[in-house]
């Protein structure tokens, strides 16, 4: 009698849904750095943002060693990842529930997983590149900055990186919210509201105690915050609140977002793959398609 012995898999499932996401999310970050249409929109924002750097480094904030627009680059670049990490996720599974993409996900084991795991992986690298080419730009065209240590280089890093992980996290978790790309209105206006109020372009010490607290209830004043105590010097530190760049709290802040958002994406992700089905898919199509007339 032949004995039938069951064979183990040599590959654990869940790491090989992380890893099919990763390679989606190399090849998809790929097509987006060498797309005409991506690079040249990248480029325009960016003069844009660097225009309006070098209008208000023709000013300065009280006695501040360095002037507004020295200021203001740390910010630009939090901006950026603000809105790549937010808006950029929240339009791609917009975008993904009206195309059918986020329904075909779910028919293979461990798809929707694999599916955020790419497109966070995407997202991230694509962001990285552009926020490092802002940052040379700017160490090229402004002066007073202070980049010169192997302490700053890490500073940066690492509250760059986990800023990015904090905004793609509430990025993924707004974007298994909105159920239509109509939507996105709805998501954009408070990002513009907690920019406008967050210190971006200006010591938030110039606003009103109540908008102070507030702006700083949301990752990106601590994440401005983060970068402008990387690249600012430490005499920049006396028009922050409390006189400080109070490091200890950028890190809190960053990785508390981080960490709600990480652990609600997935399951709200889920929940949302699993209302997905044909007939929803293409009401939503027809809705789409009655509101832009195609």
């Amino acid at each position: 009698m032949t004995e039938i012995t069951r064979r183990t898999p040599r590959s654990n499932p869940t790491v090989n849904v992380y890893r099919a996401g990763l390679r989606r999310g190399l090849i998809s970050a790929r097509i987006q750095l060498t797309t005409p249409s991506e690079i040249v929109g990248t480029i325009v924002m960016m003069v844009l943002m660097v225009v309006a750097l070098i209008f208000l480094s023709q000013g300065t904030f009280e006695s501040a060693a360095v002037d507004l627009g020295s200021m203001g680059l740390p910010g630009v670049i939090a901006m950026g990842v603000l809105f790549s990490g937010v808006m950029g996720i929240v339009g791609v599974l917009s975008m993904d529930r009206t195309n059918g993409t986020l329904l075909r996900s779910k028919s293979v084991p461990g798809g929707t997983t694999g599916y955020l795991v790419g497109e966070i992986t995407a997202n991230l690298i694509s962001t990285v590149v552009s926020a490092l080419l802002m940052l040379i730009v700017g160490l090229a065209l402004f002066d007073g900055l202070e980049f010169a240590s192997p302490l700053r280089w890490l500073l940066f890093a690492s509250v760059l990186i986990l800023g990015l992980i904090s905004t793609l996290a509430i990025g993924s978790v707004l974007g298994a919210l909105v159920s239509n790309p109509k939507f996105m209105g709805f998501v954009m206006m408070p990002v513009m509201v907690l920019v406008g109020i967050s210190g971006i372009f200006y010591p938030i010490v110039a606003l009103p105690g109540w908008l102070q607290g507030i702006a700083q209830a949301f990752p990106l004043y601590w994440y401005g915050l983060g970068l402008r105590a990387s690249l600012l010097p430490d005499s920049m530190a006396a028009v922050e609140i409390g006189g400080s760049w109070r490091l200890e709290w950028v890190f809190i802040v960053l990785a508390a977002w981080a960490i709600v958002c990480l652990a609600l994406a997935p399951k709200l992700l889920g929940r949302m793959a699993r209302r997905e089905s044909g007939s929803t898919l293409a009401a939503r199509r027809r809705d789409v398609q009655q509101q832009w007339g195609v």
